[in-house]
């Protein structure tokens, strides 16, 4: 194992000191390893806060700041944050509108962020909702979940929600908001390579030079099948297919369409991917109205990648446009 780290359990502590040096329009709060929007809580803006396992930057941290997130809780590697991270996240960015939880889809969150709400409300009376990210096509059920995944669709649904919040709308308008983009997208993962957590040392599972796993997990949960190593265009085919028979994505207004890489895998493959996507996409009648390309939600070193496909109406476009200033996603500031 070779990284850029001290003492691996000391990985996500010292990450986030830098994240407060280089971005000091956030504040972080160490002892509870939460990232906040400076101007935090922003009074009358209903407060977003999502978080998990750190491993999956810039998720979440990254996308903390106007636009999108108010917090962002970080747990250990691949480790969902604990209630009390999530208690005193919610409670900090009250501005007296509540707060919407974004999860993902995993067992741990999904509990947490639960345990969290209802303390918040006995505690303080803060009105909180949840909204559950769950758009993984690959699996029903994985070591992580019942249901599907939360994955790609996540990004997309922070910063629309984001906006939604920015523009002063109400929590169960923004939260509504937030269930229209989870039922309106799909995504799909493919690992070419394992990650390697820090304190283990080792990558989290072994896969052959020739091969790839179709469908797999951001902690690296087994997908539908490994198959051969294949070109860039029969990669596109595999992940889209199952996307496109899953949703109608033909009609209405177009789609996002968002490749994401798995943070071993450069740019330059990541944009040959997006044309194979778009060229499969025009073909099936699906029209790309807005695009997204790079590594937002990773799996520490995992070379690979994902397709998230999220139909819109003029009202998401909308808000998908509006101005974010955060580490990770920045326009029309």
């Amino acid at each position: 194992m070779k990284k850029l780290i001290n003492n691996p359990s000391d990985v996500v502590a010292e990450a986030l000191r830098g994240v407060a040096a280089a971005h000091p329009t956030l504040r972080v709060d160490h002892e509870n390893k939460i990232i906040y929007r400076g101007d935090a809580p922003v009074r009358g803006k209903v407060g977003l806060i999502s978080g998990g396992g750190s491993g999956h930057e810039p998720l979440h941290g990254g996308f903390v700041g106007p636009g999108m997130l108010d917090a962002a809780c970080a747990g250990e590697i691949f480790t969902s944050p604990t209630p009390d991270q999530m208690l005193e996240a919610t409670k900090a960015v009250d501005g007296g509108a509540g707060v919407l939880h974004i999860v993902k889809n995993y067992t741990g969150d999904v509990l947490n962020f639960e345990m969290a709400a209802e303390l918040a409300a006995a505690e303080t009376g803060v009105d909180v909702a949840s909204v559950v990210v769950a758009d993984d096509v690959a699996v029903q059920d994985s070591l992580y979940t019942t249901g599907r995944r939360g994955v790609g669709v996540t990004v997309l649904l922070e910063k629309i929600a984001g906006a939604a919040a920015e523009q002063g709308r109400s929590l169960g308008e923004v939260a509504d908001v937030a269930r229209r983009v989870d039922a309106s997208g799909r995504s799909m993962g493919m690992a070419l390579t394992s990650g390697t957590v820090p304190a283990a040392g080792k990558p989290t599972f072994d896969l052959p030079e020739t091969e790839v796993e179709i469908g797999i997990g951001i902690h690296g949960e087994p997908g539908r099948r490994r198959v051969p190593l294949v070109p860039a265009r029969q990669a596109a085919e595999l992940l889209l297919d199952p996307i496109l028979a899953d949703l109608d994505f033909t009609a209405g207004d177009g789609v996002i369409a968002f490749v994401n890489g798995m943070g071993g895998t450069p740019l330059i493959e990541l944009y040959l991917m997006y044309g194979e996507v778009a060229t499969i996409l025009e073909k099936a009648g699906v029209t790309v109205v807005r695009s997204l390309v790079g590594p937002f939600i990773t799996s520490l070193d995992m070379a690979g990648c994902s397709v998230t496909l999220l139909k819109i109406d003029e009202d998401l476009l909308r808000l998908w446009d509006a101005p974010v200033s955060t580490p990770a996603l920045r326009w029309g500031v």
